[in-house]
């Protein structure tokens, strides 16, 4: 069934008043860039801001969407219901919700943002994201997926709402990670101390702005972050573990190679070999000091892979936690665990997390 968006509709579904004490948006990360016909703009992140009438946390949240996504992805879920966005600004969270640089409202043209890889279609959308049952081969758990509203296909409404919001990936990673970790540093020079939570192809950016502002950065909450360490994902490749930019390392890694690998035998049936560092052990020591936890579905195709991004955090020396949804009760779950249909309870663990780490 077709949603209304008439005002008194709208206004008849809502449980209560937002009461908010501003709410508005603002650019960082723009670089100037030279042009035949003049001078044009690259690598800008928009930022929207909801900050509650009843702020009762010092601590904002950020939240950074996932490849090929948007912001929208925590404004609401795929069945209209309230995003996290609201979820958290309701129980007193300042919250910032950006459009990495090339995606969203943050504007795109290959001259001086760089190529875009292949436009997503139906079926991986499907895959990855709504319909991973239908695709049992890909992993274990994927026949235990019952949270995406409706039937996850083309023309159904829900999953037609996520796939308008889809774009394409940056051609080249690295690029686009340096942009994102550029823009999220100038957010942090902005906003002051923050949690970030970040979710998928938007963990490397979590973890560059921790790099570049370490004393900006209170917590991280990686929702699924790329993975798993020096994989090869979208295109690109995360030559620096977790990242395809540099990050600060001790002793300091001047290229990828200085930093030697070794494969870690899977942790538990159904789940795949990682790779970590081997000896000797380099620190990343601008992602210690704060508390980090990697958040993982239990039907998602991460959640096969998930643990070897704790384990390299761990082993760099970082203050990392693994919650898995199953193991809290949370089942069925996917990859867009914020659009599903218990989002909500979700973010409750969430927040529960937070408080127990003196976050909130």
């Amino acid at each position: 069934m077709t949603r209304s968006f008439r005002p008194a509709e709208l206004h008849a579904r809502s449980t209560e008043d937002l009461q908010l004490a501003a709410h508005g948006f603002f650019w960082t990360g723009a670089q100037t860039v030279d042009l035949p016909a003049g001078k044009a703009l690259r690598g800008q992140m928009y930022v929207e801001y909801w900050i509650p009438a009843d702020l009762r946390h010092p601590l904002p949240l950020v939240m950074i969407h996932g490849g090929g996504g948007q912001g929208t992805d925590f404004l609401g879920t795929a069945d209209g219901s309230e995003g996290w966005m609201h979820w958290f600004v309701r129980r007193g969270y300042a919250v910032y919700v950006v459009d990495r640089p090339g995606h969203g409202r943050s504007p795109h043209h290959p001259a001086v943002q760089g190529e875009m890889g292949p436009p997503p279609v139906a079926g991986m959308i499907e895959k990855l994201f709504t319909r991973p049952e239908a695709y049992p081969d890909q992993y274990a758990t994927a026949a235990l997926h019952d949270k995406w509203p409706g039937s996850g296909q083309l023309g159904d409404p829900a999953f037609d709402v996520f796939f308008a919001g889809a774009g394409p990936m940056a051609a080249d990673m690295e690029q686009s990670h340096r942009d994102c970790q550029a823009a999220g540093a100038e957010l942090l020079d902005l906003i002051g101390p923050a949690i970030l939570l970040t979710h998928s192809a938007g963990g490397p950016t979590g973890w560059l702005m921790a790099d570049a502002r370490p004393d900006l950065v209170a917590g991280i909450v990686a929702v699924e972050p790329l993975g798993p360490p020096f994989a090869e994902r979208g295109g690109g490749r995360l030559f620096w573990g977790i990242t395809a930019a540099p990050m600060t390392f001790d002793p300091p890694a001047t290229r990828p190679e200085d930093i030697v690998t070794e494969v870690r035998s899977a942790p538990f049936e159904g789940a795949v070999p990682c790779h970590l560092q081997a000896e000797p052990i380099r620190r990343l020591p601008n992602l210690c000091g704060f508390p980090i936890v990697v958040v993982t579905a239990e039907a998602s195709w991460m959640s096969m892979d998930n643990h070897g991004m704790v384990d390299f955090l761990a082993q760099a020396g970082a203050d990392v936690a693994h919650m898995r949804l199953e193991q809290h009760g949370v089942h069925g779950n996917g990859h867009a665990m914020m659009l599903e249909r218990n989002s909500s309870g979700i973010a409750a663990l969430i927040a529960g997390w937070l408080t127990d780490n003196g976050l909130s």
